[in-house]
C-alpha cells in the first residue's frame, strides 16, 4: 500500500532525496520548502503525486495550515519527516542571543509545530510514523557547536518522550542520527560545516584551526543511499526509536557512552554523599 508523506526542508540535501525516493516508488508527497521553485522538475515528472508547499517551519500558523492542506489534498498522512534545519557554528561565548534563538526556532520549535499539527490526524486514523532528523551531534558534542548541539539534544529528548505518549494510538517515532553526507558542498562529512557562523572572537582562533585540521577525515555518505534506507525504515513493522545513518561516527559515539558510564561509576561515592541519609 502506498504511503502519503509530509517532508520539511525538501528543496535540497537529504530532504530532496527523501522526496524523490518516495515518489519514485509510487508514494505521494507533500514537500515543504521556503521556496518551492526547485521542486518544479519533480512536479513535471510526478504530477499530482507531489504537493509543493511554501512554508517556513518557524511560522507556526503556516505549519498548521500546510499540514491541514496536505491531509485534505491526499486524504491521510502516513509519514511525517521533520528534516528542516541548519547548523549554527560558534563558541558558546561568541553566540548572540539572536543566534541561539534562531537556531532553536528552526531546529526545535519548527519540529514541534509540525508534530503538533500532524498528530491529531495520526491519532484519529490510529497510525502513522514520525521521522525526526537529529544528528550524530545529538549524541555527542564538539567545540564550536553548542547551539546546534543544544537544538539536537533537545530533539532527542522531546521525541523519546513523544514515542511513549503516542504508542497507544498506533503512531511510531524514529529519531535518525545521520553522520556526514555529501549535500550542499559535495564531499563534506562534517555535521557542523555549512552552518551559520557566529562573529569570531580571536580568543578561539587556535581552537578553530585545530578543529579545521581535523575536519573532513571521514568519508561522506551518499544521500540517495540514505533515502533508500529511509524507505526500508518506514516499511518496517517495528522500527527502532533511534538509528544511525552512516557508520563513521559510531566508534566516537560508542566511546562517548563508555566514558560517561565510567565517569558516573568513578564518582559514585560522591553521588551517594550528595544523596545524604543512611546510604551516604
Amino acid at each position: 500500500m502506498s504511503k502519503v508523506w509530509f517532508v520539511t526542508g525538501s528543496s535540497r540535501g537529504l530532504g530532496r532525496n527523501f522526496v524523490e525516493a518516495a515518489l519514485s516508488r509510487g508514494d505521494q508527497v507533500a514537500a515543504t520548502a521556503r521556496s518551492t521553485a526547485s521542486l518544479d522538475p519533480l512536479v513535471t515528472t510526478y504530477g499530482d503525486a507531489l504537493l509543493p508547499l511554501e512554508m517556513d517551519v518557524t511560522d507556526k500558523a503556516a505549519v498548521f495550515d500546510s499540514v491541514k492542506r496536505a491531509e485534505e489534498h491526499f486524504g491521510r498522512l502516513d509519514v511525517i519527516v521533520n528534516n528542516a534545519g541548519y547548523a549554527q557554528v560558534g563558541a558558546v561565548e561568541e553566540l548572540t542571543e539572536q543566534d541561539l534563538r534562531d537556531q532553536l526556532e528552526t531546529n526545535l520549535f519548527g519540529a514541534v509545530w509540525v508534530i503538533q499539527a500532524a498528530l491529531p490526524y495520526l491519532r484519529e486514523q490510529r497510525s502513522g510514523h514520525i521521522i525526526q532528523l537529529s544528528s550524530a551531534a545529538g549524541l555527542i558534542a564538539m567545540p564550536l557547536g553548542g547551539a546546534y548541539h543544544a537544538s539536537k539534544w533537545a530533539l532527542e529528548g522531546l521525541n523519546e518522550a513523544l514515542a511513549g505518549e503516542v504508542a497507544d494510538f498506533g503512531v511510531k517515532v524514529t529519531i535518525i542520527e545521520p553522520g556526514g553526507f555529501a549535500t550542499r558542498s559535495g564531499n563534506n562529512p562534517d555535521p557542523l560545516n555549512n552552518g551559520h557562523m557566529a562573529e569570531p572572537d580571536p580568543a578561539y582562533d587556535n581552537l578553530r584551526r585545530r578543529l579545521g585540521a581535523m575536519a573532513g577525515r571521514q568519508p561522506a555518505g551518499d544521500p540517495a543511499a540514505a533515502a533508500q534506507a529511509l524507505l526500508t525504515l518506514v516499511d518496517a513493522d517495528n522500527p527502532p526509536l533511534r538509528i544511525l545513518f552512516g557508520q563513521g561516527f559510531y566508534p566516537m559515539i560508542q566511546q562517548a557512552y563508555t566514558d560517561r558510564l565510567k565517569m558516573w561509576a568513578d564518582w559514585q561515592n560522591l553521588s551517594a554523599q550528595a544523596q545524604g541519609g543512611a546510604d551516604a
